[in-house]
């Protein structure tokens, strides 16, 4: 295993704890990825989870942060290692509800598949994949696709540049 391999982040959620039906594949789970007593991970663990993976990420994702980060792809704002659901993704634009995952060599396209699916299906967010050797090997064609998709992609809400929305003046609220 190369150096970049070991750099990588802890355990992302199972698909049980993501809401998938289990599906015995020969190992069975361990108890972190379940969470104590099979109950599934809890949002504070889940919310560790992401804080330890942004202190470390890999270095295609740390290269594709330098390119998202501080609004500077066409001024759309994107979360790192952001939690939804109970799935963490890498990088999340909320104003235009794209997720972008960055995938090594043990990814299985069957499962991401479904995984980008469900979180279509429950929360509107649409996933855009990319391997860690696009990123380092075309970086700019990475981004020029994602500069294309932002912009066909419609704006969450008024204003959609901002990472949510507006909060309600006071007069709005009975103030």
């Amino acid at each position: 295993m190369s150096d970049q391999g070991s750099q990588h982040h802890p355990p992302a959620p199972s698909s049980q704890e993501e809401g998938e039906k289990s599906v015995r594949r020969g190992k069975a789970p361990s108890s972190s990825e379940e969470g104590v007593g099979g109950g599934g991970v809890s949002p504070e663990t889940l919310h560790k989870r992401a804080r330890q993976m942004r202190n470390n990420m890999t270095e295609p994702e740390r290269r594709l942060w330098m390119a998202l980060r501080s609004s500077r792809l066409s001024g759309h704002k994107f979360r790192r290692q952001d939690v939804i659901g109970q799935r963490i993704v890498d990088f999340f634009c909320p104003a235009k509800g794209l997720v972008i995952e960055v995938d090594g060599d043990t990814h299985d396209p069957e499962l991401d598949h479904r995984r980008d699916w469900r979180m279509l299906e429950q929360f509107g967010f649409k996933t855009r994949r990319f391997t860690n050797a696009q990123i380092m090997t075309n970086p700019e064609g990475v981004v020029d696709d994602l500069a294309a998709l932002l912009e066909q992609l419609t704006d969450r809400w008024p204003g959609g540049r901002t990472h949510h929305p507006p909060a309600p003046y006071s007069e709005e609220e009975g103030a």
